[in-house]
Formats: structure tokens, sequence, C-alpha cells
């Protein structure tokens, strides 16, 4: 694997950007520490705590669909999905691995959001430490890094206008979420406001309603 990675950036954060990060349980020792070095560096981008929410799932395969949900809300601006799968015996690491990355570039393109894939895929655990601050760096800053820089290239974009939360979303007793505008994700056409009760009934109904009521 190429040690070639690329120099971190000093992008334009907007200064009410929030993110999500996902982490799995599975090989919690090596996930954590990708968490800590993801949240370290996301606050040297100037995202502090208060703007940050870490969720926990079981492992790696659960990481997309945790993402999903948390696209869905509307209230990051980027998601970063962090964990560890090593190489065992069996083909499992292909499967799981594999669909990780798909399910996870899955959801950022159909949600038009930075989802950013930080899962380590290692033939051992050695290797994972040494991309947790060992010899090839550290992968959860490297995650945050790319969150960063996503987070002002779609803001750039977009104008500027996903740097100002425009809505608000409840998200406990007394505390509320800033909702992201996404102007990447395809616009639903309106849905049509009911008839009134003046309005012309559709024909083909009205002729059902008079043929049961013997008209």
């Amino acid at each position: 694997m190429s040690t070639d990675a690329p120099s971190a950036e000093a992008p334009d954060v907007p200064p009410h950007a929030r993110v999500a990060v996902v982490a799995a349980r599975f090989n919690q020792k090596i996930v954590d520490e990708l968490l800590a070095g993801c949240l370290r560096r996301l606050t040297q981008h100037g995202i502090t705590e208060d703007r940050v929410e870490v969720h926990r799932v079981p492992g790696a395969f659960e990481l997309p669909v945790a993402a999903k949900v948390l696209a869905g809300t509307g209230s990051f601006h980027a998601i970063v999905c962090l964990g560890c799968v090593i190489r065992g015996d069996t083909p499992h690491f292909d499967y799981v691995a594999g669909e990780a990355a798909r399910g996870i570039q899955q959801v950022a393109v159909t949600e038009g959001l930075p989802v950013i894939f930080g899962v380590l895929t290692t033939n051992t655990e050695e290797q994972a430490l040494q991309r947790t601050g060992g010899s090839h760096g550290h992968a959860g800053e490297r995650a945050a890094d790319a969150a960063a820089e996503m987070i002002a290239l779609v803001a750039k974009v977009a104008g500027g206008a996903d740097a100002q939360p425009q809505q608000q979303v409840a998200v406990g007793p007394q505390q509320t979420a800033p909702r992201v505008p996404n102007r990447y994700k395809a616009r639903r056409p309106p849905i049509a406001p009911p008839q009134s009760s003046t309005s012309k009934p559709d024909p083909f109904f009205a002729s059902l309603i008079n043929q049961q009521r013997g008209g």
C-alpha cells in the first residue's frame, strides 16, 4: 500500500459546520484510537466538540446504514465512518470490507453529502497499529482532514450558502440542531394540495359512485 498520503490542507470550514462520526466497536482498541485522532483533528480544524456527534455501531458492516440515517436528518455537513477490519482465515474479511466500502460510497453519492471512509482494512493487527499513529501515520486524523476539506469544497461550490444553517431540527428536550440545506440532492416535485369541497370530482370516479347509487 502506498504511504504517499496527501498533506493536510487548511480548508475554510464554515463556522457552523456540524459533523457526525460513526465508529464501530469491533476491534475496539484500534477504532478507539481512530476516533480519538479524528476528534482531535476536527478540533484543530475549528469544528469544536459541541458541533460533533459520536455514534457507535457493532461493526464496519453497520456503518453504511448508520450513515444513511444520520444523513437523512439533514443536520450534518459531513459524516465520518471509522472501523477496522482485519483479514482472517475465511472470506468474511472480503465481504465485510467490500460491502462497508460500497455502502458508504452509496450513501455519499445518493445523499450528495461528504461521507468519509475511515475504515482500516489490513492483513494483520500490527498493520492496523502502524496506521493509528505509527509508521504509516494516523488514519483517524486523515479522515478528519478529508471531512474538513470536503465541507469547505461543498460550501464553496454552493456559494457559501451552507455555512449558515437555515432551519432548526429538535434533537432533545431543550436542544436544536441546525438543518443543513442540501443543494445537490434532486428536488422532489411538490405534493399537490388536496382538492377543495367545491372542486369537480374525477369523471371516472363520479361514474362509479353513480352506478353504486343506482344513478
